[in-house]
């Protein structure tokens, strides 16, 4: 059976491909830090995922990363600083960049790996402000809302120039990912949510009206095992989902749970003056804010993008926003977050 490597598996997305993994019977290897949190995956030690093997090291140590590689046949890069701000914005290259590139480096010197999936992010396609994009756009570079998104595209450029140079690279990138599970920062819709119905949150966003692409991650990460079977080495592959606003997923979230829309709406500036506060306490506290100036630069702006190819190529099929959101309400009052 071929071996699979898979890096970021202590985040949203990458647990949850590495359960998704194993259910279907593949052997995986999750490369992790000794101080990740590793809590959302199954034991090795019990006998169901007898096919899971943890190893420890790190995207930016190359020696780690080519010994976790070895005797792998399908490599998942999935590790990634996802963070709108940070004290210090050098660890989004060192991280996001340098991974990639010792993950590149790693492929090139392991004979064995046949395909390479990376994951990248709708950020690195750019803004569409009035337009839906697909795989053929290419980031204009004029401005870059936040720190996250400049790292991404960087790392874009490099991974299309290695497809040049015969890597068997594949590229994907999700939209914005929500859905049950970890509530982090790649998983924004649930966090806003929490706020919203904990009454932190009481009105719209802004105006509410510019759109961005929502996908749920469980069609993410089928999404990327049908990349891994299906995805031709050199191609971008966009996993998105349904275009819709911020004010859709409060009012939809509304009408599933019977309760009150918001009833106004809370201007982009007051947000962000609210983020710069949040920003000061985070360099008093050391603990990361919720809300941040670069994430009301992102907010100003429309991430509206085609997943066809997707579609006809890999069999991707996202589910609408209504039925996502229907599924993370009743996992977040399930879990005691919310309450309705």
């Amino acid at each position: 059976m071929k071996k699979i490597l898979v890096t970021g598996a202590s985040g949203y997305l990458g647990g949850r491909l590495c359960i998704a993994l194993l259910r279907q019977g593949y052997s995986v290897r999750v490369l992790a830090r000794p101080t990740s949190d590793l809590s959302s995956l199954p034991s090795p030690n019990g006998s169901a995922v007898h096919n899971l093997e943890i190893v420890y090291g790190d995207v930016t140590d190359y020696a780690s990363l080519l010994s976790a590689c070895s005797g792998c046949s399908i490599v998942f890069h999935l590790a990634a600083l996802v963070e709108p701000w940070l004290p210090d914005p050098s660890k989004f290259i060192s991280v996001n960049v340098g991974g990639l590139k010792n993950v590149l480096a790693t492929v090139k010197e392991t004979e064995t790996v046949e395909k390479l999936i990376y994951t990248s992010s709708f950020f690195a396609i750019g803004p569409t402000d009035g337009s839906i994009a697909d795989e053929n756009r290419v980031h204009h570079e004029n401005f870059f809302c936040t720190e996250y998104e400049k790292s991404k595209v960087v790392s874009d450029k490099i991974a299309l120039q290695a497809a040049s140079e015969g890597v068997p690279i594949v590229m994907v990138y999700p939209g914005v990912i929500y859905g049950p599970g970890k509530v982090t920062a790649g998983n924004v819709v649930a966090r806003l949510i929490i706020e919203r119905f904990n009454g932190r949150l009481p009105g719209y966003i802004g105006y509410g009206n510019d759109k961005v692409s929502f996908s749920h991650v469980d069609d993410v990460v089928e999404g990327h095992i049908a990349a891994m079977e299906k995805g031709q080495p050199g191609n971008r592959y966009l996993l998105t989902g349904e275009n819709a606003s911020f004010r859709d997923v409060f009012s939809i979230a509304a009408g599933i749970t019977n309760t009150r829309r918001p009833i106004f709406n809370i201007p982009l500036w007051v947000i962000e003056a609210y983020g710069w506060l949040l920003v000061l306490i985070s360099r008093i506290t050391g603990k990361l804010p919720l809300i941040s100036p670069p994430t009301v630069h992102v907010l100003r702006h429309q991430w509206e993008y085609s997943c066809d190819k997707a579609r006809q190529e890999l069999g991707y099929r996202p589910r609408g926003l209504k039925e996502g959101l229907a599924e993370v309400l009743l996992w977040l009052k399930n879990s005691g977050l919310i309450n309705y």
